[in-house]
């Protein structure tokens, strides 16, 4: 295993990080349905790993994350605490949320967290986090009573990573990114800004799907190619422990994004959307958003695709039709047909997710949802 300094909190870390969504147990709405885990086996994943070189443990408060945060603690008194460093999180925007969130979070691992982390930042709860008395304050009173050593933002958007670069409260970032899904990761490996703060980077294998495309080896390969301190993998078996931490040699060459589009393109015709997130919509439709449900849908998580895409697809597609200046086909680097698309995955929403208002239902309907090809998560 390789270590990487966190930015400037003095921290090494290892260049994989275990997530632990998988070890949780509880009723929660990011739990895998293939995973349930007893303490005592949550333990011993995380102990496999830690003998494979991580140091790095990823988690979030109770219930958001079920148990997972109480699990991660007893494996610190097990393994002792100064070996690992805790990544810790609560979707709490308002200071006092926040400062209660750390407090309670380290009651349940029972011992303080290296970092903390405001997580899921978008710009409906920008201003509430970096405002005076928001949450990254918070975090920095807590900071100064030793509850956490380090403050960060996590977030899936550009603007708001970039912002939390500027602040100086904020140690750490954690931002998602993968061999598909690049755009976000060029933007930041051309902005010295990132440079001074410790990077986390989620959703490498994009929710488990790319590992049936590529191989872990290229996946991780592919985003620590990138100035970034760590990639986190969810972790739930001692197999993919040792995948994602047993031994890797160095990739020379990086697949391109033309050729990752070529691989998929052998099981359906995708988007060339790395989502950089530079096109923005007047009228707030979240284009890269939308263009990665689609994605998802193709590579194997359907229902879950769809039902996102349904909650706002229609609004989407009627206020594209509408819309005369359309800027974001100036703003796309890659020149994608945006409207075009919109109303591709609109009637793609119609005919599989409501058949009976879709009048070409019939022309899809022999290819139902459960019959298409399930790539599963290696």
């Amino acid at each position: 295993m390789n270590y990487r300094r966190l930015g400037r909190t003095g921290l090494s870390v290892s260049e994989v990080g275990f997530g632990t969504i998988p070890i949780l147990r509880g009723s929660v709405p990011v739990l895998p349905d293939y995973y349930n885990l007893s303490d005592e086996e949550a333990l011993t994943v995380m102990e496999h790993a830690y003998r494979l070189g991580c140091n790095l443990y990823d988690t979030a408060i109770v219930p958001e994350y079920g148990d997972a945060e109480i699990k991660l603690g007893k494996f610190a008194a097990r393994i002792g605490r100064e070996k690992i460093i805790i990544s810790d999180k609560a979707r709490f925007f308002d200071g006092n949320e926040i400062y209660l969130a750390g407090k309670a979070s380290c009651e349940n691992l029972g011992t303080w967290a290296d970092l903390y982390f405001v997580h899921q930042v978008d710009a409906a709860h920008e201003e509430a986090v970096f405002q005076k008395g928001g949450a990254l304050d918070a975090l920095s009173e807590l900071k100064q009573e030793g509850v956490i050593r380090f403050a960060g933002v996590a977030s899936h958007y550009y603007d708001i990573l970039l912002r939390g670069a500027r602040d100086f409260r904020v140690d750490v970032l954690q931002a998602s990114g993968n061999l598909l899904e690049r755009g976000m990761l060029e933007r930041m490996k051309a902005e010295p800004l990132f440079r001074e703060k410790g990077i986390l980077i989620n959703k490498v294998y994009a929710a488990g799907l790319l590992p049936a495309f590529f191989p872990v080896e290229t996946l991780l390969g592919a985003v620590l190619s990138y100035p970034v301190s760590c990639a986190l993998i969810g972790i739930g078996t001692t197999g993919q422990a040792r995948a994602a931490f047993g031994s890797h040699e160095k990739m020379d060459q990086i697949p391109g994004f033309d050729q990752v589009l070529s691989v998929l393109d052998r099981e359906f015709s995708p988007i060339p959307c790395d989502r950089c997130q530079r096109c923005v919509c007047p009228y707030g439709t979240e284009i890269h958003t939308v263009f990665r449900q689609y994605q998802y849908f193709h590579l194997g998580k359907e229902y879950w695709a769809l039902r996102k895409l349904d909650m706002g697809i229609e609004q989407s597609a009627r206020r594209c039709r509408q819309c005369t200046e359309m800027p974001c086909l100036a703003m796309c680097p890659a020149k994608i047909r945006i409207p075009d698309e919109i109303e591709k995955i609109y009637r793609l929403v119609q005919v599989y997710y409501h058949p009976d208002r879709h009048p070409d239902n019939s022309k899809a309907g022999n290819e139902s949802i459960t019959s298409k090809t399930h790539k599963s998560m290696v």
